[in-house]
């Protein structure tokens, strides 16, 4: 008897099979190897492969030319201004842990962290700081909030970094800041709002030379 059985497409013919019986009541078929024979069957549509997967002829070999080019959002910023800015993670930042979260989300939005420092803040410094504040009733509790613990001195350069990083940070008052800014997930009250950022070029050189 002839069979046919159907192997990546293409068909083998065993056209020699013979059938033995046995004593015990069971039969096996054997076939001799010099019978089988390869036929195409790519008439057969039910057999056709549409897939080149595995076809070998289909891969093509990049060349070192045609590699893809990697962005570096440091590198793209190195051919324009790039301005600098302080950022300061408050106490309250520094005693819920969120120096990483806060680091993070400068860092995905491509700027360069150029130095760090954690600093135990005196309040003569504070002061100095804040002295803008002075005038205003919660002057005397904003001074002892920030030197209740230490707090992180950071310095980020990049393209527009100063409008930028206070976009990041939010409004002061947290209840007004967007959510998806630091202080609109992370705060809620506007005397213990996570962080500081520079508000111009010039205060951020100024603030990076006094504390970095």
């Amino acid at each position: 008897m002839e069979a046919m059985a159907v192997f990546g497409g293409n068909s083998c013919v065993v056209s020699s099979i013979h059938s033995s019986s046995h004593r015990n009541g069971t039969s096996s078929l054997s076939y001799s190897a010099q019978n089988l024979t390869l036929r195409n069957t790519n008439h057969l549509a039910a057999f056709r492969s549409s897939s080149s997967l595995f076809s070998f002829s289909h891969v093509k070999i990049h060349s070192k030319k045609n590699k893809p080019h990697i962005f570096l959002p440091h590198l793209v910023a190195s051919m324009k201004q790039v301005d600098e800015t302080y950022i300061m993670i408050k106490p309250d930042g520094v005693q819920r842990g969120l120096v990483g979260e806060i680091i993070s989300r400068f860092e995905r939005k491509g700027f360069k962290l150029t130095g760090l420092k954690l600093f135990q803040c005196p309040k003569e410094l504070a002061e100095e700081h804040y002295k803008d504040l002075s005038s205003k009733p919660f002057f005397p509790s904003l001074i002892e909030y920030i030197t209740s613990g230490p707090v992180v001195c950071m310095a980020w350069e990049g393209v527009g970094i100063v409008p930028s990083a206070r976009k990041l940070i939010g409004a002061t008052n947290p209840l007004q800041a967007e959510p998806g800014t630091i202080r609109g997930d992370l705060a809620v009250q506007t005397g213990r709002n996570v962080v500081h950022g520079s508000d111009s070029p010039e205060n951020g050189k100024r603030e990076i030379g006094e504390r970095l």
